[in-house]
């Protein structure tokens, strides 16, 4: 079961620079990243064009793939209209760029809430954004991976399940991600049971629950190698594991998050966000080596 197993990455996470993302991830043997950013340029903000001219060309040249577009659609208040429109004109370059690179999967998200609000006082018009992305995903054959950030609709494990069962769409499925979870004070094994019939795409970054902090995967409160091992030896997970590792301040991390960055990461854990990223990769694959 393992062998349908590959394992990708926030390659950001260890340079803005592409060059530099891919020789990383070619020498620890990689061959996917998820790309979220490139030569300090989010991929919402690339144009097919430019993406033929100053990506494909190295991905070809290096043998990497890449697994999925991190992108920050659905990472807009939602309450701001014009944030929306530019996102739903974005999604649909977003899925010219999925087909140039061979790419079945963007990720996204379900809006962020006003503070201090119930979330549930925003479910309808969620839902009904959500269906017009999901609707551009359907017209250009693209899965969205919701992923569960956050300070969004859908950051705890009921409410993700409401979306998946609600909009009930085979191009609307679950990212998993252990520490937004962690850092929800959610338990990751009760949001594996509600949502693993629409799990297609594992996030690995594991967090603990005191000050929010993102750890090495497996040594945080994530059960990260518990719901593992019960999604490739029970479950039958085919598919990738997405390395997100979190665990030194990298270039992109002020654009990614909402609240002050030092309560995710307190203290750079490597030297550098190449470290960091070996790190996280060599601990996932001990995880994997333990499972039979």
């Amino acid at each position: 079961m393992k062998e349908k197993i590959r394992i990708s990455g926030f390659a950001d996470e260890i340079s803005a620079d592409f060059d530099v993302q891919l020789k990383t991830v070619t020498d620890l043997g990689m061959h996917y990243i998820s790309l979220r950013s490139a030569d300090g340029i989010g991929v919402a903000d690339y144009t097919p064009d430019l993406v033929k001219e100053k990506l494909l060309p190295r991905l070809k040249a290096a043998g990497v793939g890449v697994s999925s577009l991190g992108s920050p659609i659905g990472k807009v208040d939602i309450k701001d209209e014009a944030g929306f429109q530019k996102q739903l004109a974005q999604l649909k370059t977003l899925c010219e760029i999925a087909h140039l690179l061979d790419c079945r999967y963007i990720r996204m998200f379900s809006f962020y809430m006003p503070k201090d609000e119930d979330p549930a006082d925003y479910r309808t018009q969620v839902i009904d954004k959500l269906r017009q992305f999901i609707a551009v995903a359907e017209e250009n054959d693209v899965v969205l991976l919701h992923e569960n950030e956050k300070e969004i609709y859908g950051d705890t494990g009921a409410r993700c399940l409401d979306l998946m069962q609600t909009l009930g769409s085979p191009v609307f499925r679950s990212a998993f991600d252990f520490a937004n979870f962690v850092q929800c004070g959610q338990d990751t094994e009760v949001c594996w049971d509600m949502l693993q019939p629409y799990i297609e795409y594992i996030h690995i970054k594991d967090a603990v629950h005191v000050h929010n902090e993102n750890v090495l995967c497996g040594t945080g409160e994530g059960k990260i190698q518990k719901l593992l091992t019960r999604a490739i030896e029970q479950e039958g997970y085919e598919g990738f594991l997405t390395l997100e590792p979190h665990l030194v301040l990298f270039d992109t991390l002020k654009t990614l998050e909402t609240a002050d960055t030092a309560n995710i990461i307190r203290e750079n854990k490597a030297k550098d966000g190449a470290e960091a990223y070996g790190m996280q990769y060599h601990a996932l694959c001990r995880i994997l080596d333990s499972i039979h």
